[in-house]
This record gives structure tokens, C-alpha cells and sequence, in this order.
């Protein structure tokens, strides 16, 4: 053999090697027969129209995960004071689980003190809110189920918070939230007064009261804990002390100038709040990534509906065939929430991380059904390429985010 050709043999064959090197580590689809899982077997079962037909179970396009190296427990991470995960159950409400538990981790940071709050507290009042923005606006407003995290801090402001015990949401003997009945007596009824422009604001907004107050109660205008009493701004300003203007949210999409503080637009912003701090990309991953390991949790929203996020493994990836690792930039990111792939569909709570071959895993964790249908019940494990690509917003203290807040008060000089 001409001896000129052993170094072409060589190169050959060490890119042919590379070449099954990379097909081997392509993901593989496969179609997954959807089965029951938390919210059939134990949340419908709860409920009193657990009578009402079921849908046809379909075939889901699924990434392969066998044989995947993943996380297997939240005990391999390194996390921060969280209380344990509660359903949210039949109700769109994760906004309100997910900054809740995200302020009870912050009292625990910041005063050491361990506190259940009332998440259904905070929801009585949106859907009042809400509601008194749809009669000003004579029904231009959204009323839906479905909030964003900076509503909690903003309800707080107006009518303070109260602890788990001194309002739980729950009627004698329920074992779940549930909703549906109540928003639909809402919806029908603020319907009926744009039909007929009945719009007496202190008429309709007792009537939504009295709605509320038959599903989920009254919530109390004051209450004892810890053998004093209180009403709730005072609870929130002597107990909680968070200061409520010190939580920032921070944006990351192309669609309005970054360096500015902008609106998220996405309908659950029903109050069109323009506070986000739009970052690009990399600064936005980098916050997150500092914030996590210098002990701050945080709340975070965006799209839980892809190939790669599987509640029966309990993660979040992106597969190569939706897009490689490589290729995740702002472009994609912003391609699709703009053809909407991508939507605002949850919050969740991101209290821990790990170092996994090179790249950050987090832990989640979450209110949904589908966190508690295997493993460790309530949470998830997201790659950081799921967090770059699907998740558009994270809200944190300020403290952690300094080298970002100083560059928007650059901007402003």
C-alpha cells in the first residue's frame, strides 16, 4: 500500500468514528400510551362530579428516556429550606403555590422562621381584583383562572396574608382545591352583566364575594397564631417582615428591548404589569445559575408541554430532535414563543441544584398533579437546557441580581 495513503485512511476513519459517535448519542421519539396518573386516581376521585365522562386515552409523542443517565431523587441535590409540597389541585392556582412557597422559603432565609401560608388567601382576592377590573373595563379585562408570580407580592400589598391555619380554602372534609363549579358561577355571572351592561361595581363585586365565600369561605379579618392576634397586613408587616418591593422578575425575550423594564405579554398578565427586567439570554441564565448557588430559591414560569418533559420520570429535556444543545440561543427561545410552542402554562418553585457531566440540573418543585405521580411526590428535575429554552421568567430578591439591576441604572444615566 502507497504509504501516502495511511494518514487519509487515518482522518477517514477518525471521522467516520465521530460520525456514529454522534448518531449513537441522537434522542429517539417513541408514541406512549397516556395512562392515568395523581390527578385521576386521587384528585378527580375527590371531587362530587367525579361522574362526568372521561376522554379517550391518547397516544403521546414522547422523547425515549430508556437508558438515560437522570437524576433519580431530590435528596442528590443541593437545595434550601422549602416545606413540603401541596397539591394545588383541581384549580389553575400554581402561580399562587409556586411564590408562595417561594416567600416561605425567603422568611425562613432571611428571619429563620418556618411558616405554612394561605394560598388560597392570596387567590380569594385576584379573582375580586380581577373582577373589579372587568366591570371597569367593561369587560376588556381577563377573568381567568391562571395569574403570574408578582400578583402574590401585589395582592399582599393590598390586603396582607395569613398562615395556613387561619384559612385553608377547603370545606369541611375536603381533601382538594377544586375550582371548576366556583369559576364557572364567576364567569357565567360577570357574563350576564356585560350582557345586559349592569355595571354596578359594588353590586357585582358582593355578588363574586358571596360566590367565593359558598366554595372556599371568608377569609378572616383577623386571627390568632402563636397566641396573638392579628389581622393580616399585620401578620404580613410583624411576622413575614419582607419587605415586598425587594422581589424582582426577570425576562428574557427579544420581542422588546433588553436593558429595559417592559410587559410581559401573555394573557395571565391580565393586569398588563410592565415591572420585568428584560435581559438577554446568557445574562438571564447566568443570573439564574448565581442565584441558586449563593442560597436563593426562586419562582419560575413558563412551558411544561414538550416531548422531553415527562411526569413519569419526573424531568424536563430537550431532545435533540426538537433542537440540539448547541443551537439553543435567544432566537429559538424567541421562535417559539412567538409560533407559540412556548407558552406561560405554569409556575414553579426552583429550590436546588447539581452538577451533572458538566451541565446544572435543578430541582422543582411543584403543585401539579403530575409531580406526585411517582418518586418523590411534588417534585421535578429540569436540565438547564429546558430552563434556557421553555422557561421565560424567574422572580428572586434583588440582592441576587445586583450586576443586573446595576445595568438597567446604567441605562437609565
Amino acid at each position: 500500500m502507497n504509504n501516502s495513503v495511511i494518514p487519509l485512511l487515518v482522518v477517514f476513519s477518525f471521522f467516520f468514528s465521530i460520525s456514529i459517535l454522534s448518531q449513537d448519542e441522537t434522542d429517539k421519539g417513541i408514541f406512549v400510551q397516556e395512562k392515568d396518573g395523581y390527578y385521576q386516581n386521587e384528585i378527580l376521585k375527590s371531587v362530587e362530579d367525579f361522574a362526568e365522562p372521561k376522554e379517550k386515552k391518547k397516544k403521546l409523542f414522547k422523547l425515549d428516556f430508556y437508558g438515560m443517565d437522570l437524576p433519580k431523587s431530590k435528596d442528590e441535590f443541593t437545595s434550601y429550606w422549602f416545606n413540603e409540597p401541596v397539591s394545588q389541585g383541581r384549580t389553575g392556582t400554581c402561580w399562587c403555590f409556586s411564590t408562595t412557597s417561594f416567600f416561605e422559603s425567603e422568611v425562613y432565609r432571611l428571619h429563620g422562621k418556618k411558616v405554612k401560608l394561605s394560598e388560597m388567601y392570596t387567590a380569594y382576592w385576584e379573582y375580586v381584583e380581577k373582577a373589579k377590573r372587568f366591570i371597569k373595563e367593561r369587560g376588556s379585562s381577563a377573568f381567568a383562572e391562571g395569574s403570574e408570580a408578582n400578583a402574590v407580592p401585589r395582592i399582599w400589598k393590598l390586603y396582607g396574608i395569613v398562615p395556613i391555619e387561619a384559612y385553608t380554602g377547603l370545606q369541611p372534609g375536603q381533601k382538594f382545591h377544586d375550582h371548576k363549579a366556583m369559576f364557572k358561577e364567576m364567569k357565567k355571572y360577570l357574563k350576564s352583566i356585560q350582557s345586559t351592561n349592569a355595571w354596578n361595581e359594588e353590586e357585582a363585586i358582593t355578588v363574586i364575594k358571596s360566590i367565593l365565600n359558598h366554595y372556599i369561605g371568608e377569609p378572616p379579618s383577623e386571627f390568632y397564631f402563636e397566641s396573638k392576634k392579628y389581622s393580616p397586613n399585620e401578620f404580613l408587616n410583624e411576622y413575614i417582615q419582607l419587605n415586598l418591593d425587594d422581589y424582582v422578575d426577570i425576562l428574557s425575550y427579544m420581542q422588546q428591548p433588553y436593558y429595559q423594564q417592559v410587559e410581559y405579554e401573555v394573557p395571565d398578565n391580565w393586569w398588563h404589569s410592565d415591572i420585568y427586567y428584560n435581559v438577554p439570554l446568557n445574562a438571564f441564565m447566568d443570573a439564574l445559575k448565581n442565584a441558586i448557588r449563593n442560597g436563593y430559591t426562586m419562582t419560575i414560569g413558563g412551558d411544561v408541554s414538550e416531548a422531553g418533559y415527562d411526569s413519569w420520570n419526573k424531568v424536563g429535556v430537550i431532545p435533540t430532535f426538537d433542537i440540539p444543545s448547541e443551537y439553543i440561543d435567544e432566537s429559538a427561545r424567541q421562535f417559539r414563543f412567538s409560533n407559540k410552542t412556548t407558552t406561560d402554562d405554569h409556575g414553579i418553585h426552583l429550590v436546588g441544584y447539581i452538577e451533572k457531566d458538566g451541565v446544572d440540573w435543578y430541582l422543582i418543585k411543584d403543585s401539579g398533579s403530575g409531580s406526585r405521580n411517582i418518586g418523590d411526590k411534588g417534585f421535578y428535575f429540569y436540565h438547564e437546557d429546558y430552563i434556557k429554552l421553555k422557561i421565560m421568567d424567574f422572580m428572586v430578591h434583588k440582592d441576587a441580581v445586583e450586576n443586573i439591576l446595576k445595568k438597567f441604572k446604567e441605562q437609565i444615566k
